[in-house]
């Protein structure tokens, strides 16, 4: 896969943007919408979002 994105730090292999993994076009992403994805990455982005999901769940409890 080849792209450019202005977010993405070479060095650390991550998107400056969302402070974590690059996957392009997943949520918050400049790409998101602007491309057809695989199903692998239609995938990987489910799961990514599903683990960040899960994660705001646990900070909404543990704030109540």
């Amino acid at each position: 896969m080849t792209f450019h994105c202005k977010n993405y730090d070479i060095s650390a292999d991550r998107c400056k943007k969302l402070s974590g993994e690059c996957v392009p076009a997943r949520k918050g992403c400049v790409l998101e919408g602007r491309m057809v994805v695989s199903e692998e990455l239609a995938e990987r982005i489910r799961r990514i979002n599903e683990a960040t999901a899960r994660r705001s769940l646990k900070q909404d409890v543990g704030q109540q």
